[in-house]
């Protein structure tokens, strides 16, 4: 009655998460975190954070970045240089 469907192999695909950056940290490391997730490099996503703060809201960039660094933790796997 009901087909069974194989469900595609998932072996060697990675699972990313987001975490703040120990190593490209400047304030909290939301943004080297971003950056490392994304395969950036950190001073581009720092530059575009900015600009859009800057440009669009203010209040809204501030507030966003200091939500990211209480709710996104640190990296477990990674050590301060």
């Amino acid at each position: 009655m009901f087909k069974k469907i194989k469900m595609p192999e998932t072996a060697g695909t990675e699972i990313r998460r987001l975490y703040r950056s120990k190593k490209d940290k400047i304030l909290c490391g939301v943004c080297g975190g971003m950056a490392e997730y994304f395969k950036l490099d950190p001073v581009l996503v720092r530059a575009i954070w900015v600009i859009f703060t800057l440009l669009f809201a203010v209040i809204g960039g501030i507030l966003a970045y200091i939500i990211c660094c209480i709710i996104i933790t640190e990296n477990p796997g990674q050590y301060k240089l």
